[in-house]
């Protein structure tokens, strides 16, 4: 990857620039059955939507929070590099009533209604899909996201020295993310086209970096699985080479 990049926004341009066919995101809900894999190209392509979202109709600008309530999943993995891209500062896990904004899944709607800001909630059905009836007081990302633009140009360049992500009591900036994420990369053994294939939740470091971050920043991609247990040790071991798998955290 780029030396200079500063921000996990910056990651993904390298990435698209360098190979945007490959896979970078395959995810996996062993709970459903549901198997969904993103090239570089169309994960950033849902990552300019997003973004366009966030700072278009969201009104979100550089510095804002955004609680982001929503499990290990390959839309997460999106908002996260949509508010890298706006300079959002993604709080994981964090406080509703103390954000600007909330973005949450079906299972955490009532918490997210803390937030008296914008409030977007996600059906996580296969496919993108919608809310079979949309969520009192909450946009549905799947209606939402489509109709915006598929490239995205923020208003202001984004500071890498600006707080960026907050995760279990930590806060990082852009450019510490990238630096601890290319960290985590060579302590996996990542290079340029390794699968790493983690089940670890989103509700920690160790869960964004090894279902996101150090995939992205050492060339990589990630096979994403949710309810990993449910799999079994054949199933897993099946999964392993079906998908060609070089490294693990599980």
């Amino acid at each position: 990857m780029n030396s200079s990049d500063r921000t996990a926004a910056d990651l993904l341009r390298s990435a698209l620039a360098a190979d945007p066919a490959r896979p970078l995101v395959t995810f996996y809900d062993d709970a459903t059955g549901e198997r969904v894999e993103l090239s570089v190209a169309t994960f950033a392509n849902w990552v300019a939507k997003t973004a366009n979202l966030l700072q278009g109709d969201l009104a979100a600008e550089p510095g804002d929070r955004l609680t982001l309530l929503l499990p290990a999943h390959w839309q997460s993995a999106v908002w996260l590099l949509a508010c890298s891209s706006a300079g959002v500062v993604a709080d994981v896990q964090g406080e509703p009533a103390a954000a600007d904004l909330v973005v949450s899944g079906p299972d955490t709607l009532e918490r997210a209604r803390a937030c008296r800001g914008e409030r977007v909630a996600l059906a996580l059905r296969p496919l993108g899909g919608r809310f079979p009836q949309p969520p009192e007081g909450f946009a549905d990302y799947a209606v939402e996201v489509p109709s915006q633009g598929d490239r995205f140009v923020p208003f202001a360049p984004v500071d890498p020295q600006a707080p960026a992500l907050t995760v279990g009591g930590v806060e990082l900036t852009g450019a510490q993310l990238v630096a601890k994420a290319r960290e985590d990369a060579e302590a996996l053994g990542l290079v340029p086209g390794s699968r790493l294939l983690t089940g670890h939740t989103f509700d920690t470091w160790e869960g964004l970096s090894t279902g996101l971050f150090a995939p992205l920043a050492s060339g990589g991609s990630v096979v994403l699985c949710r309810h990993l247990g449910q799999l079994g040790a054949e199933g897993l071991a099946k999964r392993v080479e079906s998908e060609r798998v070089t490294n693990t955290a599980v």
